[in-house]
């Protein structure tokens, strides 16, 4: 039997990761989300790491779901802090451990909150393998933080509730290598079909790029 001294601090801890963790509605998953409706068999990318959440809810929906590990990778090849992604050989590196897939292999991704602590070379060299790895026709969700000046961004673990419906749960917090505003994230995503931004009170704002 547990002891009261042993349960109070797993009971503040519990009641802590509550506080952390909320349910939202996503506007912006709900449109990736109808962009695939009605179909089966598709191939989705979460780039939020392997969550039994998400992957029962893809599967649940006659889809297959790869994930990857996106943060952790990035911290194993660059460092926790993120130095030297300008360099040309852990970059290409890091694609091959991150992005390594046929091009045209995914029907969409889900990549959250991962671009912004990315530098600008291996941003660019991150989004220019998505655009190949993705078919044509096919969305990307992605989340960036919407104020401009800030030290340091919460980081999140965002697993599916339902289609229009998230549980966010708070990791700590990251130093955003680059922060975005919609004119900036329109240059970033130049080469794509089209990008559609929502606004959240998180003060998230939610991006569905076209492929």
């Amino acid at each position: 039997m547990m002891s009261a001294e042993t349960s109070l601090p797993l009971f503040a801890a519990r009641q802590k990761q509550a506080a952390e963790t909320l349910l939202r509605r996503s506007r912006g998953l709900d449109e990736f989300f109808s962009y695939i409706r009605g179909q089966s068999g598709l191939t989705i990318l979460d780039l939020g790491g392997a969550t039994q959440q998400n992957v029962t809810f893809i599967t649940s929906l006659g889809h297959r779901l790869y994930s990857e590990n996106f943060l952790q990778l990035l911290s194993e090849t660059f460092g926790p802090n993120g130095e030297d992604q300008s360099n040309a050989g852990r970059i290409e590196y890091f694609l091959r451990q991150a992005l390594d897939y046929p091009e045209g292999h995914f029907d969409g991704v889900l990549i959250w909150d991962v671009l912004e602590y990315l530098a600008p070379a291996l941003l660019t060299a991150v989004i220019e393998r998505l655009q190949k790895i993705v078919r044509p026709k096919s969305y990307m969700l992605s989340f960036f933080h919407s104020e401009s000046k800030l030290e340091s961004v919460p980081h999140y673990i965002f697993r599916i509730q339902e289609i229009n419906l998230l549980h966010v749960t708070k990791q700590g917090s990251r130093h955003p290598t680059q922060l975005f505003n919609n004119r900036s994230l329109e240059k970033l995503f130049a080469g794509f079909a089209s990008v559609k931004f929502f606004l959240t009170r998180e003060r998230l704002r939610e991006v569905i790029v076209k492929v």
